[in-house]
C-alpha cells in the first residue's frame, strides 16, 4: 500500500491510497499479488494509465511474479471524499512543491560519479524536448553542477515580474521546450566550490522545488548527485511519485555501487523504470568494437535489480565535444545521438508516457461543483 502512493491520479493531485481509491492489497505465496482498485468512474479514461502506474510499481518487486487489478467503482460518498482530500490538497499547495501534478519526474541516478549521469540527463531531456515537449531539467548536483554548460546557458537566475517565484532559463530545443535551473546559474563562476552541509543542501533543492515557476511541463528531468545522501532522500521525500533511471558503466565496480541507490529508490517507495548504460563500446572507423570500460555491468545491474536494460549509450567524441559546447549530442548524428533519441522513444511511448488530460477526473470535479452551486442556488 506505501508503494501505491506513488500512482498519482493526475488531475486531482494526490495519491491513489489517500483518496481512497486502493482499497485493498493480496499478497499471495506463489508472488501473485491482487490490488483492488475504485475508479471515480466506472469508464475512466485515465484507467489505462492507473493500471500501467499500478502494475509497473508492484512488478518491480523482488518476488513479485504476477500482479491483476480487481476494478470497482467508488460510492457517491466515497467519491465526495475523494473530493473533499483532492481540494484539501489544492489548499495547502503553497506549502508544496511547484511542480505540476500532470508531469512525469524522472529522477537520474548514479552510484558513483564519473559515469555520465549528467551526460545523459541532458541529451535525453534535449531529445525528448526535440519531440515537441516542455522539459524541465533540474540540476540537483548542487556540488558538481554542470548543466549550464552542457546547454550552453549562463546568466543569474531573475525572478517572475510582480511575484517572488524564480524564472528558469529557457532554451528552445527542436519543436519544444527546455526549462533549466541549477546552482551554476547562481554563482559567480563556474570554479566557486560550493562548502555547504547537509541542511543548506535539502534547503537549496527545496527553493528549486517550491520557488521556482516551473510552468506546465510534460517532464521534469532530475540531474541527481551520485550516491545516496541527504539530497537523494530529501528529493524522494519532496517528489513521491518520481520514478528513476539508474546510470552505470559496464564496469563491474559501477554497477556494484550503484546497486545501492536501487536499494535506496525502493526503500523510498520510488520505481526504478530501468538501467543505462554508459560509456558502454567505442567503435573505430573501420568498424570494430572496444569495450574500453570492461563490459556487461548494465545487463548484471538489470538483471539484480529485476528492470530492463533500456539503453546503451556508446563512448563518441561528439558527446563529450557536445557537452563542452552547449550543443546536446543527441540533436545531430552519430551512434550516441541515436542510442539517446531510442531511449526517449521508449520512455515517453511505453515506460514513461506523459499524462493524457482527456480524464475524468476533471469532469468529477466539474460536476460536483455544479451540484455544489445548485444545492447553493437552491438554498
Amino acid at each position: 500500500m506505501e508503494l501505491l502512493r506513488g500512482v498519482v491520479d493526475p488531475e486531482l493531485g494526490a495519491d491513489i491510497v489517500e483518496l481512497g481509491m486502493a482499497r485493498g492489497v493480496q499478497v499471495h505465496d506463489n508472488g501473485h499479488v491482487q490490488v483492488e482498485i475504485a475508479l471515480t468512474t466506472a469508464g475512466c479514461p485515465l484507467r489505462a494509465q492507473i493500471q500501467k502506474d499500478v502494475r509497473a510499481r508492484i512488478v518491480s518487486l523482488p518476488g513479485v511474479t504476477r500482479v491483476t487489478i480487481d476494478w470497482g467503482e467508488l460510492s457517491p460518498d466515497e467519491k465526495a471524499r475523494a473530493m473533499d482530500r483532492a481540494r484539501l490538497k489544492i489548499a495547502e499547495r503553497p506549502e508544496s512543491t511547484t511542480i505540476p501534478s500532470t508531469t512525469k519526474v524522472l529522477m537520474v541516478a548514479s552510484g558513483k560519479g564519473g559515469v555520465g549521469k549528467s551526460s545523459v540527463t541532458v541529451n535525453l531531456a534535449a531529445a525528448i524536448a526535440s519531440t515537441g515537449r516542455t522539459v524541465g531539467v533540474l540540476d540537483a548536483d548542487i556540488w558538481g553542477f554542470s548543466v549550464p554548460r552542457m546547454l550552453g546557458l549562463d546568466g543569474r537566475l531573475a525572478t517572475v515580474e510582480g511575484t517572488a517565484k524564480i524564472q528558469p532559463h529557457e532554451l528552445p530545443c527542436g519543436a519544444g521546450l527546455l526549462r533549466v535551473v541549477s546552482m551554476g546559474f547562481l554563482v559567480e563562476e563556474e570554479g566557486s566550490a560550493l562548502m555547504w552541509r547537509g541542511l543548506m543542501l535539502n534547503r537549496a533543492v527545496q527553493h528549486f522545488l517550491e520557488d521556482v515557476e516551473w510552468g506546465d511541463l510534460d517532464y521534469l528531468l532530475i540531474d541527481m548527485p551520485p550516491g545516496t545522501g541527504d539530497v537523494q532522500m530529501g528529493l524522494a521525500r519532496m517528489l513521491p511519485r518520481s520514478e528513476v533511471l539508474v546510470v552505470t558503466t559496464p564496469a563491474t565496480a559501477a554497477q556494484k555501487v550503484a546497486v545501492r541507490v536501487v536499494d535506496m529508490a525502493r526503500k523510498n517507495y520510488l520505481r526504478i523504470v530501468g538501467v543505462v548504460e554508459n560509456m558502454s563500446v567505442y567503435v573505430d572507423d573501420d568498424g570494430n568494437e572496444h569495450r574500453i570500460f570492461g563490459s556487461g555491468g548494465g545487463a548484471r545491474l538489470a538483471e539484480e535489480a529485476g528492470v530492463p536494460l533500456v539503453a546503451e549509450i556508446p563512448i563518441e567524441p561528439a558527446v563529450s565535444e557536445g557537452g563542452d559546447a552547449g550543443s546536446p549530442a543527441s540533436l545531430g548524428q552519430g551512434p550516441a545521438a541515436d542510442a539517446f533519441r531510442a531511449l526517449a522513444a521508449l520512455l515517453v511511448d511505453e515506460l514513461v508516457p506523459p499524462v493524457d488530460l482527456a480524464g475524468c477526473s476533471a469532469r468529477l470535479f466539474d460536476a460536483v461543483d455544479a451540484a455544489l452551486a445548485a444545492a447553493d442556488a437552491t438554498d
